[in-house]
């Protein structure tokens, strides 16, 4: 299964956390889940109809800092991602970009393209400029000398966040709705994931980009739309901050956006 969807292309098998091995296999193995970057490596699998077992990794019990895990990452964080040949891949954006140009060609532009230059700088741009403060968001702990100087990070981070989202909304303004104009990229899905995720985990911050972006948000809702990755993102949208704008699920949570 695809998140909520079935599908008889794409195998999406739970598998218990204790059971963390790297062996070769026949088809991927991603260790992940949850909400974490993981998700945007689904996504890609799931465009493709690629094949894959889903490894659940808690990072919320700390499953990712266990011998067990490092055994697959060393460097301790989901996504893992090992191939059918057994090689062990990581970093979310680096494993979605890996899938994309071994199985879903048409997301990212190929060497020589005219549009592969702009599709790596806007691409990278969000794993450089958008990920540190947005994480920073979610993590002010971790930057800060002392307790009383949490809120002061999270709200320096926030408008750091902010500013960096907004200069993204202004090229989405000039040539969108995608980020390379009409056509679709995995740059965009990434994009879509992150701002999905919001900053921070109160119902406010969850909104913050996408009440602050209209481009962006309009962005985020043609990824949702999108029959074989959508689900994904909507399962992060709707069930953890409410319907954006105009648009709602239909009552049957079929593949489709409905405008209200």
């Amino acid at each position: 299964a695809v998140g909520s969807q079935r599908s008889r292309l794409v195998l999406r098998r739970r598998t218990k956390p204790t059971r963390f091995a790297a062996a070769v296999s026949r088809m991927y193995r991603l260790f992940g889940g949850g909400v974490s970057r993981s998700l945007i490596t689904e996504m890609v699998l799931a465009e493709g109809s690629v094949p894959y077992e889903l490894v659940e990794v808690d990072i919320t019990a700390g499953e990712h800092l266990t011998e067990k895990f490092k055994a697959v990452n060393s460097a301790g964080f989901v996504p893992a991602l090992v191939t059918p040949e057994g090689e062990v891949l990581h970093e979310a954006a680096a494993t979605a970009l890996y899938v994309c140009e071994r199985h879903v060609r048409e997301l990212v532009p190929a060497v020589g393209d005219a549009k592969r230059g702009k599709f790596l700088s806007r691409y990278f741009y969000q794993t450089n400029d958008i990920q540190p403060p947005t994480k920073q968001c979610f993590y002010p702990h971790r930057y800060a000398l002392r307790d009383d100087d949490v809120e002061t990070v999270r709200e320096k981070a926030r408008g750091r966040a902010l500013e960096r989202w907004k200069v993204v909304d202004a090229w989405l303004a000039e040539d969108g709705p995608y980020l390379l104009g009409n056509r679709p990229s995995l740059a965009d899905l990434h994009l879509a994931m992150w701002a999905a995720f919001g900053l921070g985990e109160r119902t406010a911050d969850r909104r913050a980009i996408l009440d602050a972006c209209p481009n962006v948000a309009k962005l985020v809702h043609l990824c949702a739309a999108r029959p074989r990755s959508g689900p994904f993102l909507r399962r992060l949208l709707y069930l953890e901050i409410p319907p954006l704008g105009k648009f709602s699920l239909p009552s049957d949570k079929h593949d489709t956006l409905t405008a209200t």
